[in-house]
This record gives C-alpha cells, structure tokens and sequence, in this order.
C-alpha cells in the first residue's frame, strides 16, 4: 500500500496531473481502507465503487492524453446524504426517502463531476439534517474517529468523519446552523459554511431554505480553497445564488494577515465554556497576536437570542418543506391505509423519524394562525437584529473569532435532553441567521480530543477567513489526524 490516503487534495492534484500516480491506484487504496476501517467508523451509506474507479481511469486518461484537467482531477470525494446524484441512492438518510435514486445532479455535484472529482461514495448524516450527532439517521450511528465511544458532531457527521478518517480528501457538507463547523471541530478537520447565496442550493433537499447552505470540509485550509473554486458561483436553476464574481481563493494562500483587525465578541466566552475549551481559544488569540493582528473587543448584544430564533424560523421553514412527503409521489408508503386520511398520517408517522416529526409539529405550530405574529413575525425582527449587529461589527473589525463548540466530542450514549441538543450549536446558529461564512479550523487538543476555532467574516468574504486560516494553520504547526487501522 502506497498510503495515498496520508496526503491532502492539493497533493494528490499535483501528483495525478503530473503523472507520478494514477487517479485509479488512488480509488483503489481509498476503497481497501474503506473497507478495512469503516465498519468502526460508518461514515458511509452508500458506495459508488465501479462508477468511481470509472471516473478515475477516464482521469488517467485524459493525463496520458495530455488533455486538459478539471481542477479536482482524480481526487476521491464524498457527499452529503441530501445532495441528489444522478443514478445513485439519495435519502437525506430517512425511512420517508427509502429507495429513492436521483434523476439528476445537484448543481455542487454536477460541478464536481466537471471538474473531474471521483465521487466515491454518499455518507452519513441526521435524518434530514436535523441534528447535531449524527445519531438520528435510518441506517447507523456515526463514530467519531478520535474515539469510537463518542459523536462526530452532525448533521454532516459522515462528511465530517469521512476526512478525519482518510477515508476521502474533500467531502460535501451542508450548514443551517453549524452542521458543517460544529462537526468539524468535533473531529479535527476544516469545515466551511460560505455566504448564503455563494453555493447554488439547487438539488439539496431542503430542510430550512433561508439557512441552508453547502459547503466543503477537508484536511486543511488550502484544500478548502480549492474545492470552493469548483463549487462557488451563480447557477440559473437557484434564484438565490449571488451573481457577484467568484474569486480565485487560492490566491488568498500564504499572505500574512499583519495589521487584519480581528473582532472577540464577549458574549461567546460564556460561563458554560469548558475550561480546556478556553485554553485552546486563548491560545489561538495569541497566536494570531504573534502573526500581526490587532485584537479588539465588540458586542453582539442580540446574540441570546440566537438558539430560540432559530428554533422558530428554521422548523417552521421546515414545516412547509418536509409537506412534500406525503406517501403519494415518491418514497415510503403506509401499507396500513383504508382512506386518504391514513395515507398521509401512516406514511408520514411511519416515515419520518422522532426528531424530525418535532420539528414539523414546533414549526406547523409557530405558522398557525394564532401564533404566527407572536412566533414566527416576531423571530424574522430578531434575524434582522442580529443580522445588523454583525454589519455594525464589520465596520471596525476585518473577522470575527469565537469558539465553535462550549465542549468536545460527547459520549454516544450520553442521555441529553433536545434543548440541551440545541443549544450545541449556540456559538454556530448566528452565522446562518445572518447569511454570513464560518470555517471551522483545528487549533489544539483538549483531554486528547480535537477543539476547532470559528472565524466569521464579511459577506462573500471567504478569502478572507481562508487567508487568515491558512496563517493560523501555519503557525499552529502540524497537525495529525487518529491513527486508525
């Protein structure tokens, strides 16, 4: 074994378009480690082995052929559960969507598959993204890699633990309040939300529109980059997709961040913090200090507020989305039915999981005519406060820092509560109510497990926080993902 699987996105590229190693030997050893390690892991629903090493020796090809190559050339990715590929088995990993295949790409995958990406399998997640562990998906539990008792986070658990793993070098995720950053940092890996609008939707199964948003996670900042170069930009099947030119964010590698203003909101270093936690924040704030850049101190005062408002608009968005499933076009029907009534309320009962049938119950709720001015009217003013707090903030500060997570990787079979649950993702939530990017990036170990950094920033402002990453990565030093054999 050549142990490929050691290298990141970038490396791989350089070497398959150079000829040293074929795309095929690469699938190949990625596939004998998915085999050999996933059972302890489950990153995976499904597999698209002869469709990969397919797309990998057509790969080889073109470099023997000396014809231009796509800029993810041969490189073994992952998607999402949510992310309809044509031809493959797509079911936001719920009983409701059973057997489902995709009829089309989403528009981040047919990108991928342009740039000639090996896409070599579908992986885990909570069951139509609601949830922060991965533990409510139909098929299986996700382990996290560092230690197989605890979660890897959710609801892009399987992305996430696909890259700590090696089991893949860039996998997509997708964010509505942290399902990529909080994940990520769970497990020692990076993981980009971009601006809502900067990644075409188009082809993800929808969970809350206005928050939803797709993004990748890999190894390191520079891969991050890369893969935003594929999958950024306008796309005329989403109305919501910004038509603002894409940078090249490569660009943004190796520039120092010497005089970037850098913004600590106090109400992130709450008292529920663990203390380790903290540790490695304060840390990494004086090693942003040693790379040039200026510390400052601002409020977002509406920040309480987050964890319930998105608690009411994001049900309610999903609420009327899951509608669709409904027994009678596509996916899971009751065979217990007498009338149209036991249709809809069998197919639907039997269908959908416990934490997803919450959601639609909180969100039909909050939309009914009694009580959508007192919820739902209400929630959509806080959004717009908490949204002009970070616009007040970005008049003075470059990025913002704040943790990702108050804690580490809990235990899998530890009992939490589903307010307790939701209150996992307090520090993350506020970047999707205000439709700005995140990335989550390694910064240091507590009791051994991974402890991630977030950096906010700017509207279509990833190359920013991809510049400041990349420094942060460089002065942080090496990082080594679990040995796992």
């Amino acid at each position: 074994m050549e142990n490929f699987y050691k290298l990141s996105a970038v490396e791989i590229k350089e070497k398959i378009s150079k000829g040293e190693i074929k795309s095929e030997d690469v699938v190949k050893e990625i596939f004998e480690r998915i085999e050999k390690i996933d059972g302890k892991i489950g990153s995976f629903v499904h597999l698209r082995k002869e469709k990969a090493l397919k797309e990998a020796r057509r790969v080889d090809e073109k470099v023997k052929n000396g014809e231009k190559l796509g800029t993810l050339a041969g490189i073994p990715v992952t998607i999402k559960d949510n992310m309809v590929s044509e031809g493959d088995v797509t079911t936001s990993c719920s009983k409701i969507l059973e057997g489902y295949t995709g009829i089309y790409d989403a528009t981040a995958v047919k990108k991928l598959k342009e740039a000639d990406a090996v896409i070599i399998g579908i992986t885990n997640m909570d069951e139509f993204a609601m949830g922060s562990t991965t533990k409510t998906s139909c098929y299986k539990k996700t382990k996290n890699p560092w230690d197989t008792e605890r979660v890897p986070g959710g609801s892009s658990g399987g992305a996430v633990a696909s890259i700590a793993a090696q089991e893949a070098f860039i996998s997509l995720g997708s964010d509505t309040g942290g399902s990529i950053r909080q994940p990520a940092s769970f497990c020692g890996v990076v993981g980009l939300k971009p601006t809502y609008g900067r990644v075409s939707r188009y082809g993800l199964m929808a969970f809350a529109s206005s928050l939803d948003q797709i993004g990748p996670v890999a190894k390191n900042v520079a891969d991050i980059a890369l893969c935003m170069n594929v999958i950024a930009g306008e796309d005329d099947y989403d109305a919501t997709v910004s038509k603002k030119e894409v940078p090249d964010y490569t660009e943004f590698l190796g520039k120092d961040i010497k005089g970037m203003k850098i913004g600590v909101p106090k109400e992130y270093f709450i008292d529920g913090i663990k203390e380790d936690v903290k540790k490695v924040m304060d840390e990494s704030l004086e090693k942003f200090r040693e790379l040039g850049a200026e510390i400052v101190e601002i409020s977002l005062p509406h920040t309480k507020y987050a964890v319930p408002t998105y608690y009411v608009l994001a049900p309610a968005e999903a609420s009327s989305n899951l509608a669709r499933f409904d027994g009678v076009r596509y996916g899971y029907r009751s065979k217990d039915i007498k009338n149209i009534d036991d249709l809809y309320i069998n197919s639907r009962t039997e269908g959908f999981g416990d934490e997803v049938k919450r959601r639609i119950m909180i969100g039909t709720y909050v939309l009914s005519a009694g009580f959508y001015d007192a919820y739902f009217k209400k929630a959509q003013k806080v959004r717009k406060l908490i949204k002009d707090d970070f616009d007040k903030a970005f008049e003075n500060v470059d990025i913002i820092f704040t943790p990702v997570s108050p804690s580490t990787a809990f235990k899998l079979d530890d009992v939490k509560t589903p307010i307790e649950l939701y209150l996992e993702d307090i520090f993350t939530i506020s970047a999707n109510l205000a439709g700005i990017p995140g990335i989550s990036i390694p910064a240091g170990l507590a009791e051994g497990l991974p402890v991630g950094i977030q950096l906010l920033g700017k509207p279509f402002c990833e190359g920013e926080l991809i510049q400041a990453g990349n420094a942060f990565e460089k002065i942080r030093g090496e990082w080594k993902l679990p040995v796992i054999d």
